[in-house]
């Protein structure tokens, strides 16, 4: 609101930065209430976490900013309304300050010294401001330069930065080896004055979309870990229980050698009480009482005991087959999502979780980041495009989650293709299109290989991979995404 206050029906007159400094100065001029020529500067400070913006006057006192500082709350200058502007502090030299490259030469040496660096990658990093060690080593790579002090590369270096800073309409964008950075080289010809442009809005995109992805998948993956963590922990109770109904058939023996020996026990109440095991051949058996009761109301609590555990074991172990589906799926979830490369893998996988109900909060995708026209997927709407490899003249489809593997198995697959599976872990299904020819030992080998890479097991020094034809693989009903049963399987170990 203030910038609108103040710059609607002002023009940009200039724009210019101080320097290598990451600040940006936009002029502005217009007229105010009495018609005469009003001037405003807008500065931007590109500084990380400690960027701003900042609207001055023709004196450069601050009319606002988009973030506050005051001495008195550690910051070195003030930033609010009605204060001078100060220009950030600069700890290192500005490069257009040196004359020459004798000077520059002997700049270098002595922050050598200061240093205690022999690198002139990071002397002159650390010397200068606006220069970074990737531009240093690229302008090294491209020259052909070694990273030492002497005085000739000094002088090169010196030479091509110039050109670079002094000559920017030659300057031309390079994409870096390791494709996440850019480098300036110096050409003969003239570039395009908006090619750097477009080179940095790429670059931050992809970096925008590298951190939605992030965040997206860290969000996910969080959730499901806890999920995890909570279905583990009622698993332990349920194993507690498991082992305590254990001891069923114990409660039932204590009770019925105390009916039948009622009538030679006292009828008083006692800790315990030793009676013959006819199930033992008679051996004395030490039963142990509430002293509170009975023997013939022990006797009752023991057979009621006896029945609760009995009916008890049969709950207990449905419920912890149900747990161990969860697990086992969450499981794979969570592989999948280590495995996922775009926001839309991530948003496949979380459609997936919700069409089976899986309990999670939200989890916000940032969907602008996606393409604003998705591509047509040929292969089926809501599944998402499987993996495709061309393997020795067969395709090979391999499926990236649970939705995709259950449609290439029992839906896309034809009964004569291969499946392949890693034996005992999560994984994706590999699918050999044989189109009715028979795929060698070789192929099926370079198809296993394919699967312990899509699974669990990728990183283990040798995994087994089960394949046999895609009709002895059934889905059994009810049966979580990507859970399957197969039979007339062979194995071959993948190193």
């Amino acid at each position: 609101m203030t910038l609108r206050k103040y710059l609607v029906g002002t023009h940009i007159s200039n724009i210019y930065t101080n320097n290598l400094e990451r600040i940006i100065f936009i002029e502005l001029e217009g007229y105010n209430k009495s018609k005469d020529t009003s001037m405003k500067k807008l500065i931007i400070e590109l500084m990380g976490k400690h960027s701003n913006i900042i609207l001055v006057d023709s004196e450069d006192v601050i009319i606002d900013a988009l973030r506050h500082f005051s001495i008195n709350s550690g910051s070195y200058r003030n930033i609010f309304t009605g204060e001078k502007y100060i220009l950030p502090k600069a700890d290192k030299l500005d490069f257009f300050d040196v004359s020459d490259a004798e000077e520059f030469y002997a700049i270098i040496q002595n922050n050598s010294i200061k240093l205690n660096s022999s690198s002139l990658v990071n002397i002159i990093a650390n010397t200068f401001t606006g220069i970074s060690k990737f531009g240093i080593k690229s302008i090294e790579k491209n020259l052909q330069l070694s990273d030492n002090l002497d005085k000739d590369t000094v002088t090169t270096v010196f030479n091509y930065i110039s050109k670079l800073v002094h000559n920017c309409n030659n300057n031309i964008c390079q994409k870096a080896d390791n494709k996440n950075d850019y480098f300036l080289v110096n050409s003969s010809e003239k570039a395009d004055s908006l090619q750097i442009n477009w080179f940095l809005d790429d670059f931050y995109t992809n970096k925008e979309i590298d951190t939605t992805f992030t965040n997206y998948r860290n969000s996910l993956l969080r959730l499901i870990l806890n999920k995890l963590h909570k279905l583990n922990s009622k698993l332990d109770l349920i194993n507690e229980k498991i082992a305590e109904c254990k001891d069923t058939d114990k409660y039932r023996l204590y009770g019925e050698l105390i009916t039948s020996n009622l009538y030679r026990i006292d009828n008083h109440n006692v800790d315990s009480i030793s009676l013959e095991n006819y199930y033992d051949n008679n051996n004395l058996i030490t039963i142990p009482l509430d002293k509170s009761m009975s023997p013939s109301a022990n006797a009752k609590k023991f057979f009621k005991k006896y029945h609760k555990l009995k009916n008890a074991k049969s709950i207990v172990d449905e419920q912890k087959s149900h747990i161990l589906a969860d697990i086992d799926y969450l499981e794979s979830i969570v592989y999948e999502i280590e495995s996922a490369n775009s926001i839309s893998d991530i948003d496949e996988i979380y459609s997936e979780i919700q069409e089976e109900n899986v309990s999670l909060k939200a989890v916000k995708s940032n969907k602008k980041m996606l393409s604003k026209k998705k591509k047509e997927n040929k292969f089926e709407p809501h599944i998402g495009e499987p993996l495709k490899f061309e393997i020795d003249g067969f395709t090979v489809l391999v499926g990236k989650n649970n939705k995709q593997n259950d449609f290439l198995t029992t839906k896309f697959a034809n009964d004569n293709d291969m499946w392949l599976h890693v034996k005992d872990f999560q994984g994706s299904h590999v699918i050999i299109r044989t189109e009715n020819k028979e795929p060698s030992q070789d192929t099926i080998n370079k198809c296993a290989m394919l699967a312990k890479a899509h699974s669990k097991a990728n990183q283990s020094s040798n995994a087994t991979v089960d394949y046999t034809l895609v009709k002895y693989v059934k889905k059994p009903s009810g049966s979580k995404p990507g859970m399957v049963i197969y039979t007339h399987e062979k194995s071959v170990t993948v190193k």
